[in-house]
């Protein structure tokens, strides 16, 4: 439920209370549309308290990829295929990509998801008809030049509808004639996916040589994998050149795997429990099962299990998935490069702090253009728990074991990023009665966060503000 308020410019004295259930259907979002009169609108904003149990006993089903589905519907409607991929994500990002590829509006407002705004910009473009393509105030803060850029090299008839180099873009899709694009490497890596899976369908394929450190390598290499399932022929032909041959795609049936990145926030949960109990030497009761997880996965958050091994948990892999437990003493202070798992950022700094476990990451140059600037917001928020992180050259977040006072009641922002609400979530192991801002936010690749902490014993409480 939402509560919106109205507050009229002439008389601010009066004050309209409208209380709002917005229905959503698994692909679909319902939208409300009030008259063009002089009211300020403000949502009041929801807040939810953590309690954690003591024990952590739980089988969860993740969600499906968000990074799978959202390629796989890309190749799909490149393929012009006849059945929805299986097993999709249910969370927003995926709900705008679908909408926007079946109903193929003159107008698509992709909201807060970037995956979308990046990969539907290429797609366009080599798709008939005129669009413009647009987002939250967020998005639109969110540069877009270096791929529009790019398209344009190729032949794309690209123009910013707002600012020079940011959403919104008007785009008319057509065929593109270019074959040869050269991207620094350390650019977002869905630029360069965007790219790919278009570069399929043009006439002579597409040569894309990259400079200079690659950044998030697996995500291109996911996308690589996917392109082969759906038909087409592309692959590294030296370290840092990719080479897409024309011929397009063909319809392929295909499912959706679970969300390692969901994962992590299990992962996190269960090391920082682990710690308390070797910390009070008390028997452990920690065992999560987590469906639908593969060991092989095409997915390069896959490999936050390997450091968390380092981190004391131990990862079996059965037929279902994964389950979580016991492994050996966790490290006493962890350095990594997340270069290539840089959504795993959130999860191992807050481990770490909670843990009281010292650390350097590095390769964290992409977390600025994220959702929110996540240095900043970690730094912040953390401090609120007690901990001094210090962000450095814009790519580096360090944690020497300095502290500070805590706050008496913490309360956590989340910067209109789900990686924040969930990454601070099990906080409320050590922080009872932890509160959450904007808990909401998780629905961009998580939507069920919430009810899968309940079932596994969580406690927790919503309270407007």
């Amino acid at each position: 439920m939402r509560y919106v308020r109205c507050l009229d410019k002439l008389d601010m004295t009066d004050t309209i209370h409208l209380k709002i259930k917005i229905c959503v259907n698994p692909y679909h979002l319902c939208y409300l549309w009030f008259p063009p009169i002089n009211y300020h609108f403000v949502i009041d904003s929801m807040q939810y308290i953590l309690t954690a149990p003591a024990t952590l006993q739980a089988t969860i089903s993740l969600p499906a990829s968000k990074s799978i589905s959202n390629r796989a519907l890309i190749l799909h409607a490149l393929a012009q295929g006849t059945a929805l991929p299986e097993n999709l994500s249910d969370c927003d990002d995926t709900r705008v990509m679908v909408r926007a590829l079946t109903d193929n509006p003159e107008v698509i407002d992709i909201l807060a998801a970037g995956t979308a705004m990046r990969f539907l910009t290429a797609y366009l473009s080599v798709t008939p008809g005129t669009r413009l393509i647009t987002g939250t105030a967020r998005m639109q803060q969110r540069p877009i030049r270096i791929l529009v850029d790019a398209l344009r090299a190729l032949g794309a008839q690209i123009t910013y509808a707002g600012n020079e180099g940011f959403p919104p873009l008007r785009i008319t899709g057509g065929d593109l004639t270019g074959s040869d694009i050269t991207l620094p490497g350390g650019v977002s890596s869905q630029y360069i996916s965007a790219l790919l899976m278009v570069g399929a369908t043009l006439p002579h394929g597409l040569n894309i040589h990259l400079t200079g450190d690659i950044v998030s390598r697996p995500y291109i290499d996911l996308t690589l994998q996917l392109m082969h399932d759906y038909g087409a022929q592309a692959q590294w032909t030296s370290a840092d050149h990719i080479t897409v041959s024309p011929g397009g795609y063909r319809n392929t049936p295909f499912l959706v795997e679970s969300d390692w990145s969901a994962a992590s926030y299990w992962y996190e949960m269960a090391a920082v429990l682990l710690t308390r109990h070797r910390a009070k030497k008390t028997q452990d009761d920690v065992r999560v099962e987590l469906r639908g997880l593969f060991k092989n996965s095409c997915q390069g958050d896959c490999h936050g299990a390997e450091l968390f091994a380092r981190l004391g948990v131990r990862s079996e892999y059965t037929p279902q998935g994964v389950v979580l437990s016991r492994g050996e003493t966790p490290v006493q202070h962890l350095e990594a490069d997340l270069v290539n798992i840089p959504d795993l950022a959130q999860t191992f700094v807050v481990t770490c702090c909670l843990m009281n476990i010292p650390f350097c990451f590095t390769g964290l140059q992409s977390l600025k253009i994220k959702e929110t600037d996540r240095l900043y917001a970690l730094v912040a928020e953390l401090r609120k728990l007690g901990f001094k992180v210090r962000s450095e050259q814009d790519s580096i977040l360090r944690w020497d074991g300095e502290r500070c006072s805590p706050d008496e009641r913490p309360c956590i922002d989340t910067y209109e990023d789900h990686r924040m609400a969930m990454a601070f979530a099990p906080a409320s192991l050590l922080f009872p009665g932890l509160c959450i801002n904007h808990p909401e936010v998780v629905s961009k690749s998580y939507p069920h966060y919430w009810e899968d902490l309940r079932q596994a014993g969580f406690a927790v409480a919503g309270r407007g503000r």
